[in-house]
């Protein structure tokens, strides 16, 4: 079967199994995650290096044990430029030093989106979630990559109804990642200050409010089309879903830097 290796093991994240395994078993005690008993739709997630993000990370990944999940959807931003405005992979496998993990084939037909394998082959933000779901997710369980090269609301709207309509004809329990980084490479005190003006839209569940704010205060959030996605997929799931964030941090906590990228992680649920 035709697999997609590794492109950021080793850079990202550790190459072993073992060493991931303990990496994300310190982030779990230096963080204490608290266990959220709901009924889970899906998360914005960090998608950096995993000393810098894994400690936001872990939180909504730990949330994820004991559930009973079919299909992970990853919809992560485009940061090479490869593909079109919206592509799944050609591939059948994507490797990981945790355990190889399969496409949902069947889920993928049903989207009826475009295909490339250039839009994936060198993209990090989709792989880096593989351990940690390997990791917390006991069942097994296959994924749906995409990737959003144009980040519209009309294309987030577009794909969360695909991912919506495809999950109920299949009766699949799914999971909608939205991998994202906040405010990149500035000061600590106007990051924090500029990601709120987004946070305020997201906790209300304004999609076309987020877009119109990215694009207002020129913002660095790099995957807030995922974002969008989930929040749009949610609405139709749930009607009035919840938004809670897990944790707000960046990557000055690790190393005194004087600009820092921001890591917010939240959880959607019903």
């Amino acid at each position: 079967m035709k697999k997609r290796e590794e492109f950021v093991k080793g850079k990202f994240y550790p190459s072993k199994k073992e060493e991931i395994e303990e990496m994300i078993e310190f982030f779990l005690r230096i963080e204490s995650p608290k266990k959220i008993d709901c009924e889970i739709l899906g998360g914005i997630v960090p998608h950096a290096g995993y000393e810098f993000s894994g400690p936001s990370a872990v939180h909504f990944f730990n949330t994820l044990k004991g559930k009973d999940i079919e299909t992970v959807i990853i919809v992560n931003p485009s940061h090479t430029g490869y593909g079109g405005a919206i592509s799944l992979d050609t591939n059948k496998i994507w490797g990981s030093p945790m355990g190889d993990l399969e496409i949902d084939l069947d889920f993928e037909k049903e989207l009826d989106l475009s295909y490339s394998e250039d839009a994936h082959k060198y993209e990090h933000s989709g792989e880096v979630m593989l351990p940690f779901l390997k990791y917390f997710i006991e069942s097994k369980f296959k994924i749906v990559p995409i990737t959003m090269k144009i980040q519209s609301y009309k294309n987030a709207k577009y794909l969360a109804e695909k991912i919506y309509e495809t999950a109920k004809k299949q009766g699949k329990k799914i999971l909608v990642i939205a991998s994202s980084d906040f405010s990149h490479y500035v000061k600590k005190e106007l990051g924090y200050k500029l990601d709120q003006l987004a946070i305020d839209r997201i906790m209300e569940l304004d999609s076309q409010g987020l877009e119109e704010t990215v694009e207002e205060y020129n913002l660095s959030i790099c995957g807030y089309g995922p974002i969008m996605t989930l929040l749009e997929y949610s609405k139709l799931v749930a009607g009035d879903p919840k938004v809670e964030i897990l944790r707000r941090g960046n990557s000055g906590e690790n190393y005194p830097m004087e600009e820092v990228v921001d890591y917010i992680t939240f959880l959607v649920y019903k």
